[in-house]
Parts: structure tokens; C-alpha cells; sequence
């Protein structure tokens, strides 16, 4: 499962190339030794590809002439599965090997990198069957940037904050105001769930928006089965959390703009995006509408945030939209951790953040310890 549960770590420094020096490339003294631990552990897992001596030859030579090389399309296939399965705070590795991916380094300017996203949301949404989908743009070589896109995630609600009041998403605050920037109008009047456009950087270019067309966008009105109030509430979420600030670091090589998804866990939408004192606050609205006492030790924060969560749950089913919940989740990912161990390989998992933030000790995921360390290839944040 690829989710916005892909909580990639923190920023790497650097992109893995060294500048170019009076127009010649300068190698990054660490590339090759990357590149020849990524080629080594694509040909030891994959049986068809052989020895991989003549492979890291070649590798070799093309970063000695330009200070880079480029990854066969079977590579970056491997290098975009491996590195979700290298996420360690991401509970949702399971299906690492399913996911799709979409070569398109050949893209470069900021109104290609647009429309191939619209192109990617609408295969990953599939009529509500989401399909885990990876977009990998071209990668930063040496004084040749890549493109990137600004905005964290592809669908991503605004935040209008006047006079220190926010409506819609506080996340967003800073994000709306660089679509306003840029000449995006905003919506009027100011909606809580206005969609902003898409902020791209196209290689060798300034920032500017995109529109997302409204066809590619699928949301989710947010209904309760027991409570037809809730639907009053006027809450509502997107099917397909894009993920697209990250980098992805393969063998040396890093590809600024390579935009995941999959589909989300209940949690994820219910706890956190609707939940949280510092996103939608929603938290108090549903105990107040179910005619719970705000009162200090009467649970009423847990028993509003289990309703939400059964919110989000009912209603991504009802329309039809793939969605799982953080019990299911967490007995999937024991038996991901299984399977690893059973092909030898250690599996890198952060306690902190597999542990759901809901209901986290009635989930098996939180009754053992892991290990948690870095591996290549991986996903990261820009800075």
C-alpha cells in the first residue's frame, strides 16, 4: 500500500552531484561507490539481470565522461519499489512490489511535469479503485537541475487566513499565499475545501500554477451511518493523497520530482487532517454535536475521534473509494515483516510513527520493538 502513511524522513543534504567545474562535470567521489551498491543489489535480487560486472563497467565509464549515468527503465523500476519498501515510517509496505511505475524522464518544463500529473491522478484513481502509481520526471545531473513541484501534496485544500483567523486547511496558509503569488484569484467567498492549483518548478524555470482539471479530482463527502447530523458538517475529503514534495535517491541519483501514491488509512484523514488542533479542529465540533461534556477527563477527545474515524470509513466506502483502517493495517504490515525476514532482508521501521495515532496499543504493531535505519534507495523531503 502506498498512502500518504509514506512519512518519508527528513531531508538528506545534497542531491548526490558534485557542480560542474569550468563546464566539465566533476564526479561526486561517492557516486560510483553508490552506484555500485545499487547495480550489485538489483542483480542479487533479480535473477533474470545476471552478473552485474559488465553493468557496473558501464556505470563506471559513464560517470567518469559526465559525472553521472542513467538508470536502465528495469532499474528505476526496482529503485522506486525498493525505496517504498525502505520507508521506515511507513506501516503500509505490504504490497511494495505492486506499485506502478511511470517513466517519464523526459519531462522537464513545468506545463509537461502538469498535465502528466493529471494523467497519473486519473490511472491512480481508477473509479475509486486506487492503484498505488509512482511518476519519476527527470533527475538533477550535474549544473541540470531537475524539475520539482512545491506543493506537498498534488491535491491539497487552502488555507485563507484573515485577521489570524484560517478558513479551510491552516497547513496550507503558507502554500496559498505563493498560489496568490503567482496569480491563482482564490476562491470567493473563501471555501474550507478549495482546491489550490498546482505549484511546479519546471527545469531551468521560474515557480508558476497549474489548474488541476476538476475531472481528475475525486472527493469524498463525509456522512456518518448513525448520526444524520454529521452530514451537516459540510465535511469532505480527496480519494488519492499524491505525495509530491519528496525526492527519490537511488544509487547516487536523485529525482527531484517523483510523485506517489496509494490510498489512505482512516486514521490518516479522521486523526490527523480533520482532527488536529492545528489542521481542521474537528475534534470538539463532533463531542459538542453528539452532546459529550468538553470537561477534562471525560475521554470526550477519544470518543469524538473514534466517530470521525468511523466518518471517514463509512463514507470512502459508500462512494466506492479504497480506503483501510489502522487494525487491519498493522496486521498487515507484521506479516510485510515476515516476509522480509524470510528473504533475509532486515526490514527498517520507526516505532514513532507504524504505531497508529489512534487506539495505538489495541494495534499489534505496538507490543514490539524494530529497527529503524537508513537504506538506499529512499524517499526524502526537499528542503
Amino acid at each position: 500500500m502506498l498512502t500518504s502513511l509514506w512519512h518519508p524522513r527528513t531531508t538528506r543534504a545534497g542531491n548526490g552531484h558534485a557542480p560542474a567545474l569550468n563546464g566539465h562535470p566533476s564526479p561526486d567521489p561517492g557516486m560510483l561507490r553508490q552506484a555500485e551498491a545499487f547495480i550489485t543489489a538489483y542483480h542479487a535480487e533479480t535473477p533474470d539481470a545476471g552478473s552485474p560486472a559488465r553493468r557496473l563497467a558501464q556505470v563506471a565509464g559513464q560517470i567518469a565522461l559526465t559525472g553521472t549515468y542513467t538508470h536502465a527503465p528495469a532499474e528505476l523500476e526496482y529503485a522506486a519499489r525498493v525505496a517504498w519498501r525502505n520507508s521506515s515510517r511507513c506501516i503500509g509496505r505490504l504490497y511494495w512490489h505492486s506499485l506502478v511505475v511511470r517513466d517519464l524522464r523526459h519531462v522537464t518544463s513545468g506545463a509537461e511535469v502538469a498535465a502528466q500529473v493529471a494523467a497519473h491522478l486519473a490511472q491512480a484513481t481508477n473509479g475509486g479503485k486506487i492503484r498505488p502509481v509512482i511518476s519519476v520526471f527527470a533527475p538533477d545531473a550535474p549544473g541540470r537541475p531537475g524539475p520539482r513541484i512545491l506543493s506537498p501534496q498534488v491535491i491539497t485544500y487552502a488555507g485563507y487566513e484573515t485577521g489570524g483567523k484560517v478558513t479551510g486547511d491552516p497547513a496550507s496558509v503558507r502554500l496559498t499565499r505563493s498560489a496568490r503569488r503567482l496569480g491563482w484569484p482564490g476562491r470567493f467567498p473563501p471555501g474550507r475545501f478549495d482546491i489550490l492549483p498546482l505549484l511546479v518548478q519546471g527545469a531551468g524555470e521560474d515557480p508558476a500554477m497549474y489548474e488541476l482539471p476538476a475531472s481528475s479530482v475525486l472527493e469524498v463527502p463525509l456522512t456518518h451511518p448513525h448520526f444524520p447530523w454529521f452530514k451537516g458538517l459540510g465535511l469532505r475529503w480527496y480519494a488519492v493523497p499524491l505525495i509530491s514534495d519528496m525526492y527519490l535517491q537511488a544509487g547516487g541519483i536523485c529525482y527531484p520530482c517523483a510523485p506517489f501514491n496509494g490510498w489512505y488509512m482512516c486514521t490518516e484523514v479522521g486523526s490527523r487532517d480533520l482532527g488536529d488542533t492545528t489542521r481542521y479542529d474537528q475534534l470538539p465540533v463532533v463531542a459538542a454535536r453528539m452532546g459529550l461534556p468538553l470537561d477534562s477527563g471525560s475521554l470526550w477527545q477519544d470518543r469524538a475521534m473514534t466517530e470521525l474515524n468511523t466518518a471517514v470509513l463509512h463514507s470512502f466506502r459508500q462512494a466506492g473509494v479504497t480506503i483501510t483502517d489502522h487494525h487491519t493495517e498493522s496486521e498487515r504490515f507484521l506479516k510485510h515483516l515476515e516476509t522480509e525476514e524470510r528473504h533475509g532482508r532486515p526490514c527498517p521501521a520507526d516505532w514513532s510513527w507504524i504505531v497508529p495515532p489512534a487506539a495505538g496499543s489495541t494495534c499489534p504493531v505496538f507490543h514490539r520493538y524494530y529497527q529503524d535505519f537508513d537504506a538506499d534507495p529512499n524517499f526524502y523531503r526537499h528542503t
